[in-house]
Order: C-alpha cells, then sequence, then structure tokens
C-alpha cells in the first residue's frame, strides 16, 4: 500500500484540496492534472502538496504535439516548467490525434520532431516525460501511439531520464507483445510511470470513460506488478480511473473503495 497513488481523474470533481488531505492522511501519492492545478493556482498547489507531505507522483497531461506547432511546443515547456515546480518527477505524454490532412504516419512523425525539441528541455529542469500508449480505438483522435514497443522506439534516441513510457493496463492489456515490451521498457530504464484500471464491457458511449475499477474487468493486474517489479521498478502505482459512475460518487467514498481494491488485486 505504501507505493499507491491516486491519479486525480480517478476523482475527477473531487475538490483538489481535498485530495490532498485524505493522501496525506494514508501516506499515499498523488498525480494531479493541469486543470484543476490552474485553477487553484500552481503556486499555491506547490505549497499544498509540500506542506501536507503528499508526493506528486505524476503530472497529467502534456503531448498534443502531433503537428507540433511553436505553440504545441511551448505549452509542452510550461507543462515542464509546472512539473518541475510541483516537485514531480514525470509528465505524462497523451501524443495527440492524427492532424487534418494528415495520416497516422505523418502524425508519428510529428511526435518525434517534437520529443526531439523538447527532451534537452525537460533534462535541464529534471524532467521525465512519459509516452503513454493509448489503445487503438483512440489512435485517430486522442493518441497514434498505441504499443509499449511503438513508445519505446520513440523514446530511445534520448536519455532515459528525460524520455521514458507509461506502463497503463487499462491501454496495453490487449497486445500479445507487451510482455516483451515491459522487459524492454525495464532493460532500457524507461518505465517512468505505472498506472492502473480494469476493462469492463460494454463500453460506454464515447468509450472515453470506459475504465473500471480494479477488480471489475479481465485484466489480470497481479501478472502487471510481477512484470514490472521484476524488471526493478519499485516506484508508485498510480490508479487511474475515468468513469461516469465513479466520477458521480463522493470522493472520499471512491478514493476508500480504491485503496481497498488496489490491496485486494495486487496481494
Amino acid at each position: 500500500m505504501e507505493r499507491f497513488s491516486l491519479n486525480h481523474a480517478t476523482t475527477k470533481f473531487w475538490d483538489q484540496r481535498e485530495a490532498v488531505e485524505a493522501c496525506a492522511e494514508t501516506g499515499s501519492g498523488i498525480g494531479l492534472w493541469r486543470e484543476p492545478v490552474h485553477q487553484m493556482g500552481l503556486a499555491e498547489t506547490a505549497k499544498l502538496v509540500r506542506d501536507a507531505g503528499v508526493p506528486v507522483t505524476s503530472l497529467c497531461r502534456g503531448g498534443f504535439f502531433t503537428d507540433p506547432t511553436a505553440e504545441a511546443i511551448e505549452d509542452n515547456r510550461r507543462a515542464i516548467d509546472e512539473t518541475a515546480e510541483l516537485g514531480a518527477p514525470t509528465l505524462v505524454l497523451v501524443s495527440g490525434p492524427i492532424p487534418e490532412g494528415g495520416t497516422i504516419d505523418t502524425a508519428r512523425e510529428g511526435v518525434a520532431e517534437a520529443l526531439a525539441a523538447l527532451a534537452p528541455y525537460a533534462a535541464e529542469r529534471g524532467v521525465t516525460l512519459a509516452i503513454e500508449p493509448l489503445h487503438p480505438m483512440f489512435a485517430s483522435d486522442r493518441c497514434v501511439v498505441t504499443t509499449l514497443n511503438e513508445a519505446l522506439d520513440l523514446a530511445a534516441p534520448h536519455p532515459a531520464d528525460a524520455v521514458g513510457v507509461v506502463v497503463d493496463t487499462y491501454h496495453i492489456w490487449w497486445d500479445p507483445e507487451v510482455w516483451n515490451g515491459i522487459a524492454r521498457a525495464g532493460a532500457e530504464g524507461r518505465i517512468a510511470s505505472f498506472q492502473l484500471a480494469d476493462w469492463i464491457t460494454p463500453l460506454p458511449a464515447g468509450v472515453l470513460t470506459g475504465r473500471g475499477q480494479l477488480g471489475d474487468g479481465c485484466i489480470d493486474m497481479r501478472r502487471y506488478l510481477e512484470a514490472v517489479d521484476a524488471t526493478g521498478f519499485d516506484g508508485p502505482i498510480e490508479v487511474e480511473l475515468f468513469n461516469d459512475e465513479i466520477w458521480a460518487r463522493p470522493g472520499r467514498e471512491v478514493f476508500d473503495q480504491t485503496r481497498s481494491a488496489f490491496e485486494r488485486v495486487l496481494t
């Protein structure tokens, strides 16, 4: 349980201050999102987590740079600065969709171009850019990077402390090469974030909010824990659930139930 971290998206409508206080009470980490951080204010959020003694395990999200315009690069530099100010080691990157008039190939080339522009800046700020592969159903409109091995190929030109990957069970459980991908990520020292969510069916309309509570779906969480631990990674484990029914419940109730589910499925 000492590795448990609440990704604030799991309790999307719970006040950020209350979420941090709950994490402080239980010795949990927290993964923050830029929108609530901006709403409270970066300096105030940084003071809040620092005074509470709560480690910020990641900041979500950067990316959306398949068309790496100057504006997209500058926004990601700001996100890197915010990550550093919060004391978080990792900025999670959701790479973005296929741009208008482009193809999935040109979009992936754009991701590589953006990483080349951002990796040195992230290294200077002590932040690891964590490329998150998303399930292929999101490839057209959200993320053209769909497998761990693809994310690792994009990370390969850069130092491991500057560019790593996210191991997120919800997005990669379907991939028959996932175990090789996890082993490779560990061998290259590129596991920057480990996130859990379960896969339940049927998916809701829009599919984005279909992540299930741990243990409610088909993913073998223990096997993922064993595979990631076998690489030597011993960092925090975030639970990140996008689910309208979960979001409709009181934040503290979801927090307590998520911690209980985390303990149940991983022990």
